[in-house]
């Protein structure tokens, strides 16, 4: 009997997957939910099972592919596969480099000169060279019996100074690889675009203090962590300075829709932009006001690890209401985070730096962090914009006046 595998429906907005990666092979048997292959939405990578105890006849969708939710990408046979016809296919191919390298040392000249293997023509560090420039060892003529790093450095400068007519093109093509944007970084093109194009976006920058936070987590972190089994991060002093501006200016918590009503919303659904393998990924930490500072950090360090593994949800990547984005971790000292459409505005943190600042008339130097909140001027006007960012500056450089004036 033919079992059929489709692409499941992963979220209304979804419509078509990428196939990633599969990991089986036609003829290999299967036990029912076993993950036999990797999908990609424009939100979230997923696995799909296996139906059935069976065997996995035919692939009808390859590596790469784009298809359509409810397609059907596989077929399946009730029954077990043949691992041994596989098995003896292996060994043969195993078997056949043992013979071929003897021959090849043993052969004249010309069979030496039609060889293309680099590991008997070329040095170590000529080897390293031809790859940085996209070379083989037949490309470069050596001074010698073997490919040097000399012979290769030569022979680069030799064809970057002929015309661009010549065969120097040909290399410079070689050097190209064409992948196919997958449907993540197809999606945050599109957001982006989208939002430089729709929304009339502007910046307003300050900076902050952390001294009084890192003391804080100096005091505080050692039983945190024991406690909690998660470090005091910065970003859980954030996200709550965030939800006292947004509660104090909920105008940034809103949005624009159908392009005549302003939606206000009385929750707050806080994205946290996180790095993954595949570009940058915002997984929202729902009702976030809820939450305390131990579950902010517990759920930010879970959010960042599956990211990692291309194992988000897509519901964990959709409704936020406003996002944070930290390029601080990477070394950022300053830059316009964008809008994610259609929430109103972007909270955008940097490295943290000692600077020399001015306090009570004496030049002291403290740890500095610059903030950036970029912003849709539709909905939000410059005065709003400037009063929410140093709300959140004052949380941070003291943030006991979040208890005092909630």
């Amino acid at each position: 009997m033919t079992i059929e595998l489709k692409v499941p429906e992963s979220g209304e907005s979804i419509q078509e997957v990428q196939i990633l990666k599969w990991l089986k092979s036609e003829g290999e048997s299967v036990q029912e939910d076993e993950d036999v292959v990797e999908l990609e939405t424009d939100k979230a990578s997923m696995d799909l099972a296996a139906p059935a105890n069976c065997t996995l006849q035919k692939i009808l969708k390859q590596e790469g592919e784009i298809v359509s939710v409810g397609e059907v990408i596989a077929l399946f046979e009730e029954g077990a596969g043949k691992p041994a016809a596989k098995s003896e296919k292996k060994s043969k191919s195993a078997d056949k480099p043992k013979t071929e390298p003897a021959a090849a040392t043993k052969s004249d000249g010309n069979a030496k000169s039609a060889s293309s293997s680099e590991d008997t023509q070329a040095t170590p560090s000529g080897r390293r060279e031809l790859l940085k420039h996209g070379l083989s060892a037949s490309d470069v003529a050596p001074a010698g019996k073997t490919v040097r790093r000399e012979d290769v450095e030569k022979y680069v400068q030799s064809i970057s100074s002929r015309p661009s007519s010549d065969s120097g093109n040909r290399n410079e093509k070689e050097m190209e690889e064409v992948i196919p944007m997958s449907l993540i970084r197809r999606r945050i093109a599109s957001k982006l675009v989208e939002a430089q194009q729709k929304a009339a976006l502007l910046t307003t920058f300050n900076q902050v203090d952390m001294s009084y936070v890192m003391d804080l987590r100096k005091r505080h972190g050692e039983s945190f962590q024991k406690r909690y089994g998660v470090k005091l991060g910065f970003m859980s002093f954030f996200t709550k300075a965030l939800i006292d501006a947004l509660k104090a200016h909920p105008e940034l918590n809103a949005e624009i829709r159908d392009e005549t009503n302003i939606v206000y919303r009385n929750y707050f659904h806080i994205g946290i932009a996180v790095g993954s393998g595949k570009g940058l990924v915002v997984p929202v930490l729902k009702f976030a006001e809820r939450m305390s500072f131990a579950e902010i950090e517990q759920a930010i360090q879970e959010f960042a690890g599956r990211a990692k593994s291309n194992q988000l949800k897509p519901e964990e990547l959709s409704g936020g209401t406003f996002t944070i984005s930290n390029g601080g971790v990477y070394g950022s000292m300053l830059s316009t985070p964008i809008v994610n459409p259609p929430q109103s505005g972007v909270l955008g943190m940097h490295a943290i730096e000692e600077r020399p600042v001015a306090v009570n008339g004496q030049v002291v130097v403290r740890p500095m962090m610059y903030l950036a909140l970029t912003y849709d001027h539709r909905i939000v006007d410059g005065r709003e914009a400037v009063t929410f960012l140093k709300r959140i500056k004052e949380a941070i450089e003291e943030p006991s006046r979040m208890l005092i004036e909630a």
